[in-house]
């Protein structure tokens, strides 16, 4: 790898995208499949991390019940009455095995009004209202304010949030990983894609021995 796509893993932070109940749960009205099977590399991740006092963000989406902060390619379904991670629902949370022990309910007010929500030690939350966490968020200031430099990538649904946001990542110079079977609908000409963007990818276990030799 390039000396400037390399990741810094004592300055990284892992992102998990969109692993709220209404996406991941079998039979949940939005359900993608193979999310749930990809938690429990994602939980060995968190708790990785965690042990490891590195810092998380979990990005997640609302749907409000009118469909105003709807994709354009959703806002109708909702509209006519699709309940998808409506705000203050059970839908919408994060799902059990990766939240924190303690970990209060999503603040639905505080997250639609840009703010970071704090979780547990060194782990936040925040709402994108669109497929890309950076569209319209402060997210960027938010990681160089902390000093991150490299971002880790596991959670829902390869194709659309999670590359729309690691495109994002690169064209703002951020170091970019991806965790392969930490990622629901990945694909091999997906993951060529991020490899000649500079994508380090990688699988849960080499990656938590790393995070184990660096410590």
């Amino acid at each position: 790898m390039s000396n400037y796509t390399v990741p810094h893993w004592e300055r990284s932070i892992l992102i998990t995208i969109d692993t709220q109940n209404d996406f991941t749960l079998p039979g949940a009205p939005a359900e993608i499949k193979g999310t749930a099977e990809i938690v429990p590399n994602m939980k060995k991740l968190l708790d990785a991390y965690r042990s490891h006092h590195l810092p998380i963000l979990h990005v997640i989406r609302f749907y409000k019940e009118d469909g105003s902060n709807a994709d354009i390619c959703r806002r109708e379904s909702i509209e006519q009455g699709a309940k998808i991670a409506v705000p203050g629902s059970t839908g919408a949370e994060l799902v059990d095995h990766i939240r924190p022990v303690g970990a209060p309910p999503l603040d639905e007010n505080a997250l639609f009004n840009g703010e970071f929500q704090q979780i547990g030690d060194s782990e936040w939350v925040m709402y994108k209202s669109r497929w890309g966490a950076f569209y319209q968020t402060r997210l960027g200031q938010f990681l160089r304010d902390k000093g991150i430099d490299t971002l880790v990538f596991c959670g829902c649904n390869f194709p659309n949030c999670p590359r729309t946001s690691m495109y994002e990542a690169s064209e703002r110079d951020f170091r970019v990983v991806l965790v392969a079977d930490a990622m629901s609908q990945v694909y091999e000409k997906g993951l060529q894609e991020m490899d000649n963007i500079g994508v380090y990818v990688c699988h849960t276990d080499d990656l938590v021995k790393v995070l184990e030799s660096n410590s």
